[in-house]
């Protein structure tokens, strides 16, 4: 039976961090994840997940200027240094509340330099975060959503993932993002389990909850589970009203 993790960066966004985390362990959910924490003082997450004895399983690096238009600066040729205290911050900030895996955010790049870049900086993450246990995923955007995002499909994930070469990197892998892109979720969950360290999912094309559109989300969960995957999966769907109100889905399939 599939296990879940509440993503509070699209749910429950109207309570403050420690108010969702309660939220979603009530609601029933296994694990929670979220994208930046950092206005919330860690010791108060902490206490919060303490309290509802539940585990944050992934944080992400900041974006960087984001009225800039920054999504992500690990793969931007000339921002090393933001790149990587991004990288400290969140590797800290991860320690700190006993959270296991960071999401490195590569940005709007591409080209050899930006690939360099992305792998040097991939290297020093990866052996920041080994001294603490941290896993480090990197996830492949779609190109409708986050056009130019230097990393948008599974097969340059795997590239990059070989040429780190730590033992602690791993593939976020989106079924939302990688359906727009490439399609046959089957075959490459299957093909790529060794290397997924993180499954996240939404509808598409809406990225809703997983109740409609094109995944087959009962047959998927099953072949996850059946698979040996035990992590819980992260639901990441931006709700189309109080989170409360989208959850049928969870009774569903937990």
């Amino acid at each position: 039976m599939p296990r879940f993790s509440a993503n509070l960066g699209f749910l429950w966004t109207e309570l403050s961090l420690p108010e969702a985390i309660a939220a979603a362990k009530a609601a029933g959910f296994d694990a929670v994840e979220c994208h930046w924490p950092y206005d919330v003082p860690a010791e108060l997450v902490r206490k919060a997940l303490g309290d509802n004895d539940i585990q944050m399983l992934g944080i992400n690096t900041r974006r960087g200027d984001v009225t800039a238009g920054d999504n992500g600066l690990c793969a931007l040729p000339g921002r090393v240094t933001e790149a990587r205290s991004a990288i400290d911050e969140a590797i800290d900030y991860a320690t700190a509340i006993d959270c296991r895996a960071v999401h490195v955010m590569a940005g709007f790049s591409s080209g050899a330099a930006a690939e360099d870049t992305f792998i040097d900086n991939l290297q020093y993450a990866c052996l920041r975060a080994e001294k603490h246990g941290i896993t480090i995923l990197i996830e492949p955007l779609n190109r409708f959503d986050a056009p130019d995002y230097f990393l948008s499909t599974t097969d340059h994930a795997l590239r990059i993932i070989e040429a780190v070469a730590k033992p602690n990197i791993q593939l976020m892998f989106d079924l939302y993002h990688v359906q727009l892109m490439e399609g046959d979720l089957e075959n490459k969950i299957v093909n790529l389990l060794p290397h997924i360290g993180h499954i996240q999912f939404a509808s598409v094309p809406d990225r809703g909850p997983p109740q409609k559109g094109e995944i087959d989300f009962a047959a998927l969960f099953e072949l996850i589970d059946n698979l040996g995957y035990k992590r819980p999966l992260g639901a990441e769907y931006k709700p189309n009203g109080p989170t409360e109100h989208t959850l049928e889905w969870l009774r569903t399939y937990s």
